[in-house]
């Protein structure tokens, strides 16, 4: 996927003498790039200036170093984590979202609910409650969810009435009745009962809705999903250290098209002789046209592999057995057309991306195989 990746940077960047094919040749880059994250086209920047929520942010965060690199593959269940607010903008318990931009391939892992709980009601009187029931249903009829096989329990625990904080409820089994059969999806009710499960009325906890509280407090559905896509067979490994990749250079165009573009003789006669070893390749999406839907990161360090691999080859070199034995033969000439060994990635690392996507939800993404950890003659 790295070397797709810088084919059509390159294809992107190529100096041309005709606008109207460098404008084509392009937007053609281009496209071939959005089918390497998955995408036919670049998704529309949100209408007004929107915060992402928050979770996914500290997710991202958690998941990925600044420049989106993954240090830890294993944190994520799946490749992909979308997010989705309240749809019902309702003082009332009940919450729906819209689930229409959940791909058909992408298997669902896990779904949460993630309620936001305010500070309880002050109760007059000597009973006091210091817990209550929270309870959590699919609605299966819209009009009447009350009655016998209106609803389906789907979460039920004792919540704290002494603090505020989120409230995180596993709900799989429906999300994936919706995604099945999208007519299912009536949406959830959320219900407060006392510890005997009696009604309390009024309830003394509440949660923030979709109206009237501020936007990071807003009912929030959670979805890990995974769409199968995987990249090569190469070794992958988060990034070993801290949050910056060592080497790595400001995202300018410059070293994009320093790396990329057509270069002298005397300058190819010169990387001839310099050992293979890897070399910086910044990727601005800003530059590409993407900053207005992707919030992090602004760029990445893609890097590249360049040089030589002259007979013998050392161990600094990371060669394959197969390499050394065709350096072997085409130092000696044991066979004609055997050309040396190339230089190229024999470690590749995963970058992710936090963006919003064509109906303005958040999703965090995961991509294999787009950043050369290190390079070897192979």
């Amino acid at each position: 996927m790295l070397g797709t990746v810088l084919l059509l940077l390159a294809l992107a960047k190529t100096a041309c003498p005709s606008p109207a094919s460098v404008a084509s040749r392009r937007a053609e880059a281009l496209k071939k790039l959005l089918e390497v994250f998955g995408m036919e086209d670049p998704p529309a920047p949100p209408t007004h200036f929107k915060e992402p929520p928050q979770y996914m942010v500290d997710l991202f965060n958690t998941v990925a170093n600044a420049d989106g690199v993954t240090k830890n593959p294993d944190i994520l269940e799946g490749n992909t984590v979308r997010s989705f607010l309240d749809k019902t903008h309702s003082e009332e318990m009940r919450f729906l979202f819209v689930l229409s931009s959940v791909a058909k391939n992408e298997k669902i892992l896990t779904a949460e609910l993630h309620l936001f709980r305010l500070w309880p009601r002050v109760t007059d009187g000597p009973k006091r409650h210091h817990f209550c029931q929270v309870s959590v249903y699919q609605v299966l009829e819209k009009d009447k969810p009350d009655t016998p096989g209106g609803k389906k329990l789907l979460a039920a625990r004792l919540v704290s009435l002494q603090t505020s904080g989120w409230e995180v409820f596993a709900i799989t089994p429906a999300v994936r009745d919706w995604t099945e059969d999208e007519s299912s999806n009536q949406g959830l009710l959320v219900t407060v009962q006392a510890l005997g499960g009696s009604p309390l009325d009024p309830p003394p906890l509440q949660f923030a809705s979709g109206r009237g509280h501020h936007e990071s407090k807003k009912p929030m559905l959670v979805l890990f999903t995974d769409d199968g896509r995987r990249g090569a067979s190469l070794p992958t490994a988060a990034f070993p250290g801290g949050s910056h990749m060592p080497g790595m250079a400001p995202l300018m165009p410059t070293s994009l098209s320093q790396g990329m573009l057509p270069t002298s003789r005397s300058t190819r006669s010169l990387d001839r002789l310099q050992p293979c070893q890897r070399h910086p390749l910044s990727v601005d999406f800003e530059e590409i046209g993407w900053s207005g839907w992707i919030i992090s990161p602004r760029g990445y360090n893609a890097f590249h592999c360049k040089g030589s691999c002259p007979f013998p080859l050392g161990e600094n070199m990371r060669p394959t057995n197969h390499a050394t034995v065709q350096s072997i033969i085409n130092a000696l000439k044991l066979s004609e057309g055997v050309s040396t060994p190339c230089c190229v990635p024999d470690k590749l690392f995963s970058i992710n991306l936090l963006y919003f996507d064509d109906d303005e939800n958040v999703v965090l993404k995961q991509y294999d195989d787009m950043v050369a950890g290190s390079c070897g003659c192979h």
